[in-house]
């Protein structure tokens, strides 16, 4: 068996690290983005990895929100997807 005994200071830098990757990422992921304000639905499902139709169903049971532009053509916004994600995420068992 084996056993390792960390303090704080020992996990500051690690802690740190991670930090700064995953907040470089999010960063990456944004610019990708561009300056788009909003999605059409096909976009949209790509973004979150669904297909048209299954966005579209959602949108239909109000489990996510969207917009209708000129046309009445359906757009989602990024706040729109983030919102449907954290909705449905679950938390791992500790």
């Amino acid at each position: 068996m084996l056993t390792v005994s960390l303090t704080q200071d020992d996990l500051r830098p690690l802690v740190a690290s991670v930090v700064a990757e995953t907040i470089a990422a999010i960063k990456a992921d944004e610019a990708k983005l561009g300056d788009r304000l909003a999605f059409s639905e096909p976009e949209a499902a790509r973004l979150i990895g669904l297909e048209p139709h299954q966005l579209r169903d959602e949108r239909g049971r109000g489990r996510i929100g969207a917009s209708q532009i000129v046309g009445r053509r359906i757009r989602y916004t990024r706040s729109d997807l983030l919102q449907y994600l954290a909705r449905n995420r679950s938390e791992p068992r500790i």
